[in-house]
């Protein structure tokens, strides 16, 4: 049987679609697996041992579905469910397709209204949900993340004297949009409740500046390490950390395929939209009692209130080996 796995977008997303992936291999006989995606996002397969061929959105989507028409699939997985997979399966007549239900309805009452009537699902079960029909069930493996062989890191050799396997805090400062961030300040006062231990910052170069910035004000020992490694290079020192402070982000789901303890620090967004971390110890970091929460099922650049205190507001005081 030959399936077709539709999602195109992002980091994280594609991260929580890996389960069903690995079980539509395992659990289907003779499961061919082809997954359609956007280029920028292909390295997430390059090493993974469930996915026998990708597809690339890279220009214009009448090239994508001719080339998924040569194909010929019995069966299409949309776990993305937007306007493109539509016209996708709408062009590929014949083929049998299941899509995940986005529950959009459910996370407008909840934004719009603080009407909470979404299911208490993780969206990794929805997306399984998808693939029900082909009689794939939950395997309790959790998430995957496979890194090549080349981009492993050697911390000893890489990072500063001081920063070991198994010792070192793993912070991701980074988020696509700013409401899901700590402002500055809160990231240097996280930096000083995590001393002494020495910590790694991770991100992309737009994260570089404020890296710095964390860096210079910090009295333990910190690497910033913002800019500096690839997304595979990042995914090893998250799974070499004692344990990871994340933002709503893809590193946080990518720390959660390898099982980390991770302390998940949430502002605009909320964790009952069903992204919290997948089968990984973790606890949630949020400011409890704010009638504004969540103002976004994404993000804004800024707060729309202006006062921003789903962040600002954070108690970054606890106990940081609880979930060790």
């Amino acid at each position: 049987m030959k399936i077709l796995v539709l999602r195109f977008s992002s980091i994280g997303d594609i991260v929580l679609t890996t389960p069903v992936v690995r079980q539509l291999k395992t659990q289907v006989p003779g499961a061919a697996i082809h997954y359609a995606t956007k280029p920028a996002y292909a390295a997430l397969f390059e090493a993974s041992p469930y996915v026998d061929k990708l597809h690339l959105l890279r220009g214009s989507l009448g090239a994508l579905v001719q080339e998924l028409r040569a194909e010929r699939f019995d069966f299409i997985v949309d776990l993305h469910n937007n306007l493109r997979t539509r016209l996708i399966r709408l062009q590929l007549p014949g083929v049998p397709a299941r899509a995940f239900d986005k529950l959009n309805w459910q996370k407008y009452l909840l934004v719009r209204f603080k009407i909470n009537r979404l299911p208490p699902v993780h969206i990794v079960d929805r997306y399984r949900a998808a693939a029900a029909p082909l009689g794939v069930v939950d395997d309790g493996r959790g998430l995957d993340y496979f890194i090549p062989p080349g981009q492993q890191v050697n911390v000893p050799a890489t990072l500063p004297a001081g920063f070991r396997p198994g010792h070192y805090v793993a912070v991701a400062i980074g988020a696509q949009h700013a409401t899901k961030r700590l402002p500055v300040e809160k990231l240097i006062e996280l930096m000083g409740r995590l001393a002494p231990r020495p910590v790694v910052l991770l991100g992309g170069p737009e994260d570089e500046t404020t890296g710095h910035v964390i860096e210079l004000a910090a009295s333990s020992p910190i690497f910033n390490g913002c800019g500096q490694f690839s997304l595979h290079q990042s995914a090893s020192l998250l799974r070499q950390a004692q344990f990871v402070v994340s933002h709503d982000t893809g590193l946080m789901h990518i720390a959660a395929a390898f099982k980390k303890p991770i302390f998940s620090v949430w502002g605009n967004t909320v964790p009952q939209f069903g992204m919290y971390p997948y089968r990984a110890p973790f606890e949630v970091l949020a400011v409890a009692g704010l009638g504004c929460r969540p103002c976004s099922k994404i993000g804004f650049a800024q707060c729309p209130l202006g006062h921003f205190k789903c962040m600002k507001d954070q108690d970054l005081a606890r106990d940081w080996t609880k979930l060790l």
